[in-house]
């Protein structure tokens, strides 16, 4: 009886463990925000113009990955949104030009990403990252 008791607890124990889910997708919680582009001219001394970042690329990383689990585009008016996500934290990063090698004369330096992040901590949550700064 000792051991049947003692198997059934171990099982217990690992069936509670493994319910507890990392962030990511399957929850109803959201990660909004929006894009910002600053326009320089080609010294950077003087902005062209500035917008919110139409159809522009957002990757979200999910806790502690090391890449990225999605990417949605901005819409229109800049903002994003990536819906259905669990408890946990997130990160969500924009490429960016990298304004100080463009200075340094290096106009063919890949571009930076520039990330936000924020912490999804009840069910049915919106987490706003604000709004994220890039150069065009």
């Amino acid at each position: 009886m000792k051991k049947v008791v003692s198997i059934l607890l171990v099982a217990f124990t690992l069936i509670s463990v493994s319910c507890k889910k990392p962030a990511g997708e399957g929850g109803n919680s959201t990660v909004t925000g929006a894009v910002h582009v600053t326009n320089y001219n080609s010294t950077f001394t003087s902005i062209n113009n500035e917008y919110m970042g139409a159809d522009l690329d957002v990757y979200i990383i999910y806790g502690d990955d090391l890449s990225y689990g999605n990417k949605t585009k901005t819409g229109p008016d800049g903002v994003f949104e990536f819906k259905y996500l669990r408890k946990g934290s997130y990160r969500v990063y924009v490429y960016s030009k990298d304004k100080d090698a463009y200075l340094a004369g290096d106009t063919n330096a890949p571009d930076e990403a520039i990330f936000a992040s924020g912490e999804i901590t009840a069910k049915k949550q919106v987490c706003d990252l604000g709004t994220i700064e890039v150069i065009n």
